[in-house]
């Protein structure tokens, strides 16, 4: 019975301390969403999207429609860029590489990478993409938000793909189909909702990226489709105009930090709904 109890107490305690970690981290993220809402909704106009910067001595701050269109051209490159390659990448390790120690190194490396700095990446592509070329730009800022996608996704898909039983497999043989159709047709169908999600996570991490950026793209005021020069982005002209001396180029700081909240909540209820609608059919 003195045991039992003694279990019974030790439970009593972990349970405790684990609500009461869990209680706290919860008030911290509401406190800090409170606070990037509030602040953001004072200083949010329709302005943000359809002005540019204004220049420091003036009154009015203008607006950042040329960092919402650099953040959504070089988030959208390094999708494109890292996100197939990602996906492959895991299928290999899942299902080409599984009894391979190289391929288990592989992994083990992308664990790594999933844990690197994002200014160690940062300077990495800076050293290869920015200084041999003599000036930044905006296909450096892709490549670097790449580099961070691409561990997530391979180890997601990795993770979710491994996790589909093999029996599945050997009925797909039995009827003859190819592997490449049993990958397709069977096992990335059985996986695509944990495969689609960590693609949200990664493409949600990058979207909020500061120091990779300040290494490669920089920052301007003036928005071109050209990637060859420095690309304006939300997330370094937030950093810039957060340490400002300007109060309003600090409103225009919060309103943008507002703004980046508001689309990686987007982005993850988009992600939700899709998932859902696509389990029901």
């Amino acid at each position: 019975m003195k045991r039992i109890e003694k279990r019974k107490i030790t439970n009593l305690i972990a349970l405790s301390a684990s609500i009461l970690c869990a209680a706290l981290g919860l008030a911290l993220l509401f406190l800090i969403l409170y606070h990037v809402l509030v602040k953001g909704l004072e200083s949010f106009s329709l302005g943000l999207f359809t002005q540019d910067p204004a220049p420091p001595n003036r009154a009015e701050a203008g607006g950042l429609r040329s960092a919402f269109l650099g953040q959504g051209l070089l988030t959208t490159a390094a999708v494109l860029a890292g996100v197939p390659l990602g996906v492959l990448g895991g299928t290999f390790l899942a299902e080409y590489g599984r009894d391979s120690k190289f391929c288990r190194l592989l992994s083990q490396l992308c664990d790594m990478a999933v844990s690197i700095p994002s200014i160690v990446i940062g300077t990495f592509v800076y050293a290869m993409l920015v200084k041999p070329f003599g000036g930044f730009n905006g296909w450096a800022g892709a490549t670097a938000l790449a580099i961070i996608i691409l561990p997530v996704v391979i180890r997601t898909t990795e993770e979710m793909m491994t996790m589909i039983p093999w029996t599945l497999r050997e009925a797909a043989f039995a009827l003859g189909a190819p592997y490449h159709k049993v990958i397709t047709s069977v096992v990335w169908r059985a996986s695509i909702n944990g495969i689609f999600t960590g693609i949200l996570l990664a493409i949600a991490r990058v979207a909020g990226e500061t120091a990779p950026l300040l290494f490669t793209s920089f920052n301007s005021s003036f928005f071109r489709f050209n990637l060859s020069g420095s690309v304006p982005s939300l997330t370094v002209s937030i950093y810039q105009y957060a340490a400002s001396p300007y109060e309003s180029w600090i409103s225009l700081a919060w309103a943008a930090a507002f703004m980046v909240t508001i689309m990686v909540l987007f982005l993850n209820i988009l992600g939700r709904v899709l998932i859902k609608l696509r389990t029901r059919g």
